[in-house]
């Protein structure tokens, strides 16, 4: 698919937009990652997420090593054309973050240090890494 048409606008962060992700039964916010235009036609393309490393500087397909894959069940925009809200069934072992959590805001503010906010980790990250 040929996404000039969606207009979305790469221009502000030299080429990648930012992507929310969210669960799709709980709502739960799972994750922040950036696209740049080739991740978006292949999330369109293959259903799954895939997303812009930017410290690897390469495409990854959330999931392509831990088997906790993001299948996409909407794709949003904001009003400016310039982020992506993915709408996901988590797959796998249901956690998105990289620490076993299923997502990767599992920690608050509290009296000014981040404290764990109690969410479980779902997996070992040394087991899947």
């Amino acid at each position: 698919m040929n996404i000039d048409n969606l207009k979305l606008d790469f221009t502000k962060l030299n080429g990648l937009i930012p992507v929310v992700t969210q669960d799709a039964l709980s709502n739960k916010i799972l994750m922040l990652a950036f696209v740049n235009k080739e991740a978006v036609e292949k999330t369109i393309e293959t259903g799954k997420a895939t997303y812009f490393s930017r410290s690897r500087s390469k495409l990854w397909v959330k999931g392509e090593e831990s088997g906790n894959f993001q299948e996409i069940v909407e794709i949003r925009v904001d009003c400016e054309n310039n982020s992506l809200l993915y709408i996901v069934n988590q797959k796998g072992l249901k956690a998105s973050c990289h620490t076993g959590h299923e997502s990767c805001f599992f920690r608050s503010l509290k009296n000014g240090d981040w404290v764990h906010n109690g969410e479980k980790k779902i997996f070992n990250p040394e087991d899947v890494y």
